[in-house]
């Protein structure tokens, strides 16, 4: 199936000519012309393509700042997200493990250890005492004090060692195994974060308060990425589009307040927003002083938020300059 095309701003375009036409034979009042509503339109759409699961709005409906507007099949990055989240937490595991150092029994282990060697070497140390008195009195040789000696030695550096290893067991894993395991965290955050991501750009919301002016896809249907499903037409987005002649042009201004009239609506207040460089309308006949006059440019003023709220595009309008 032939995914759906955006429908085509025929009205204003027509509108426009039709206008600029009847424009180079108006005979209104001098800084009185004639115009059209338009809008800029909001497309939303995800970064992210998959089938349409639900459509949250109809056509023509208000929607509030954050209201659902619609949502794709998301299973697959739910399944990302979830398995994300376990790796997140496998890293975590590992670092804290390398922080801790060994576990409590093999700390309780080597600190008995420690306190048999010590008790070793106090032993030694006074069987090495008795020894020297014995030798004193020649009770026993010299090799005998000699292994006396040796054995207390050995049970002083057995305590050393054995403090040394609980020393080293207490302080957890080593500094370039820990930075390893700390950076396998943050790569794991980011992948989780990215996983968290595509699941919400998959449901969209309605980024400001606005007019639903368009839906393009129905419910089942694929939505390729970054392919718009709502079209969007906030209050502050609509302006009015008029056409004036050559010497009315050349008296407007950026920031002009403009009076503009409206069939079934009271009148509104407008500004000039932009000021076409480019004729809209030209006739087929050369730039004389005479047909000069026939020439219009296209102009645009802006209304205030709170106005444009019950205004639709393509609507006609009369507008006229108020005084400065």
């Amino acid at each position: 199936m032939q995914p759906p095309i955006r429908p085509l701003k025929i009205l204003p375009p027509l509108l426009a000519l039709a206008l600029a036409a009847l424009a180079g034979c108006y005979g209104g009042r001098p800084g009185t012309w004639q115009g059209y509503l338009e809008g800029d339109y909001v497309y939303v759409a995800s970064p992210l393509g998959g089938r349409l699961d639900s459509l949250s709005v109809a056509k023509g409906a208000r929607v509030a700042p954050g209201a659902a507007l619609f949502t794709l099949e998301r299973e697959a990055e739910k399944a990302a997200l979830r398995q994300a989240e376990q790796q997140l937490a496998a890293a975590r595991s590992e670092l804290e493990d390398l922080s801790k150092g060994e576990r409590p029994e093999e700390i309780a282990a080597l600190q008995a250890r420690l306190d048999q060697a010590r008790a070793n070497a106090e032993l030694s140390k006074r069987d090495l005492r008795r020894a020297e008195e014995l030798f004193k009195g020649s009770a026993i040789t010299e090799s005998e004090l000699d292994r006396y000696r040796l054995t207390n030695e050995a049970n002083l550096r057995a305590v050393d060692e054995d403090a040394a290893r609980l020393v080293t067991g207490r302080l957890g894993g080593r500094a370039d195994a820990l930075a390893a395991a700390r950076a396998r965290v943050k790569a794991a955050t980011d992948a989780e974060a990215l996983a968290r991501w595509s699941v919400d750009q998959k449901a969209q919301t309605a980024p400001a308060a606005a007019l639903v002016y368009d839906t393009l896809y129905r419910p089942g249907e694929f939505v390729a990425a970054g392919s718009p499903v709502v079209s969007l037409l906030p209050p502050g987005n609509l302006k009015v589009r008029f056409f004036v002649h050559e010497p009315d042009y050349a008296r407007l201004k950026v920031g002009d307040p403009v009076q503009v009239a409206i069939t079934g609506s009271a009148d509104a207040e407008a500004r000039v927003s932009y000021l076409s460089p480019q004729e809209e309308y030209t006739p087929p006949v050369l730039y004389n002083r005479d047909n000069r006059e026939k020439l219009v440019y296209m102009v645009e003023a802006v209304f205030p938020a709170a106005v444009g709220a019950d205004l639709h595009p393509g609507m006609p309008v009369d507008v006229r300059l108020q005084a400065r």
